[in-house]
């Protein structure tokens, strides 16, 4: 179930939302986890068990650190933990690619042992689970007693499947007391909605130019493959982006609090920025979990240039089993070793090299999509050769002119919107109405026209993937 279907908005969340409130608050995070089951189990019932398992294992894993003094076998459990964690992990996300590897190395099929299924969203409530007993282990958080709080704590429907991985000592207390109060549910449908309206109107329509420049075997002019990479750039960050804004704002309905997963990244002025912005929870686990335990930038040269490296390659294999999105880390890796040690864009008194770097950094963006994007290096590279001219015979061709046209006001506003623009102008607009209650309707009857907009689309069918899901 996706939250932009007309599933999720017509029936599973007003049902969950009424039975919130009508029932009894003692029970309210017993409907949740009820709810949070259905909602994973809505399409493939078989994958919650694995979900179960993972709850199981780590809620266990807790309580043995917490209960144990001696040292050594703390760091057995945890050890237990890391290792269970990222079994499940390889064995769903993995294990093909890795058998893929090994026959060719072995030059021949070697093995052919039957690949499961892909549960979706493992990554993120693996990730968000072994967070959890790290925190325990390190003494950030205490432990939970209760199965049913550690339950609810990795499966809450809202950033379940696609982040943004919540951290267990942000919502812990949540979890036992919260309040919603009619500003903080006003404010979460708010969220909600426009995080609806990016994914719907925004990123379902440029994903479709997209798709078409990506589609193999076509030869394509100049402008449509540039075309395709701009429009592949703004789907995955309205997407994902909106994913998150609605995800942050189902729970405010739910009266949780959860911490923000962007920040306008493709206005960075470097790599380094752009994922200080681009899926922070992502960035801040591997920061805390694997950057900073491996020694971070408090050791030599050397080993912090090892470190990146590690962080990096972690970070492009999560994404995905495939040589591409290696390559997409190993990228972000190069080009933060340039801004680290060379050209320190942030500390440069040069505003032409502070620009210019600005310039470079939203190429490394957007090339670095079309590796993410492609099925394989073969393909990226021919796709970026492209983009650069070479063997391309044709500049401007009918079939990407006709994409501008029809959907050329979504790429439009998707450039205008990855910026802070709205906002800025936002604010400056409620000013000169000096009025809180007529900012308010207007914007309430905005947001009323967008969400009639987007749930137009929905309900004729349009295309309706979420990339993150795959994660």
């Amino acid at each position: 179930m996706v939250f932009s279907s007309a599933v999720f908005v017509f029936a599973f969340l007003p049902i969950v939302l009424i039975g919130y409130y009508v029932v009894q608050s003692r029970y309210r995070n017993a409907l949740l986890l009820v709810a949070s089951l259905l909602f994973y189990a809505y399409g493939e019932p078989k994958f919650v068990f694995v979900m179960l398992a993972s709850i199981l294992f780590n809620y266990g894993f807790a309580l043995l650190i917490d209960y144990s003094n001696n040292r050594r076998v703390r760091k057995l459990v945890l050890w237990c933990a890391v290792l269970v964690n990222l079994g499940l992990l390889f064995e769903y996300k993995y294990f093909g690619f890795a058998q893929n590897i090994l026959n060719k190395v072995l030059g021949g099929m070697v093995f052919s042992w039957p690949v499961p299924e892909l549960p979706i969203g493992i990554s993120f409530f693996t990730f968000q689970a072994l967070s959890y007993v790290l925190d325990v282990y390190f003494g950030r958080a205490a432990v939970q007693k209760n199965p049913f709080h550690v339950a609810l704590y990795i499966s809450f429907f809202p950033q379940l499947v696609a982040g943004p991985i919540v951290r267990y000592n942000t919502i812990a207390e949540q979890i036992q007391n919260r309040t919603v109060t009619l500003e903080k549910f006003s404010d979460g449908v708010h969220r909600f909605i426009l995080g609806f309206a990016k994914k719907v109107i925004i990123a379902n329509n440029v994903a479709i130019v997209a798709q078409e420049a990506f589609a193999t075997g076509q030869n394509h002019s100049f402008l449509m493959f540039w075309l395709g990479a701009i429009a592949f750039t703004l789907q995955i960050f309205f997407d994902f982006s909106g994913y998150s804004d609605m995800a942050i704002g189902l729970g405010k309905m739910f009266g949780f609090t959860f911490e923000e997963n962007f920040n306008y990244p493709y206005i960075s002025g470097s790599i380094t920025e752009f994922w200080r912005r681009w899926h922070m929870s992502l960035s801040q686990w591997f920061r805390d979990y694997v950057y900073i335990p491996l020694g971070g930038s408090r050791v030599g040269l050397l080993r912090n240039i090892g470190n990146l490296f590690v962080v990096w390659l972690l970070t492009g294999i999560w994404h995905g089993a495939n040589y591409t999105f290696i390559a997409w880390g190993l990228l972000q890796f190069a080009v933060q070793l340039l801004e680290k040690f060379l050209i320190r864009p942030q500390k440069c008194r040069l505003a032409l090299i502070r620009w210019g770097w600005r310039v470079v950094t939203i190429l490394v963006i957007i090339a670095g999509w079309v590796i993410f994007n492609s099925a394989s290096l073969t393909e990226a590279k021919q796709y970026l050769s492209a983009m650069c001219g070479r063997g391309v015979t044709v500049w401007v061709d009918a079939q990407a002119l006709h994409l501008c046209w029809e959907y050329g006001v979504y790429l439009l506003l998707g450039i205008v919107f990855s910026t802070p623009i709205a906002p800025v102008v936002g604010k400056k607009f409620r000013s000169l109405l000096r009025s809180e209650d007529t900012f308010y309707y207007l914007r309430s009857g905005g947001e009323l026209f967008l969400f009639c907009w987007a749930v137009s689309f929905v309900l004729l069918g349009s295309y309706n993937p979420f990339i993150y899901f795959n994660f």
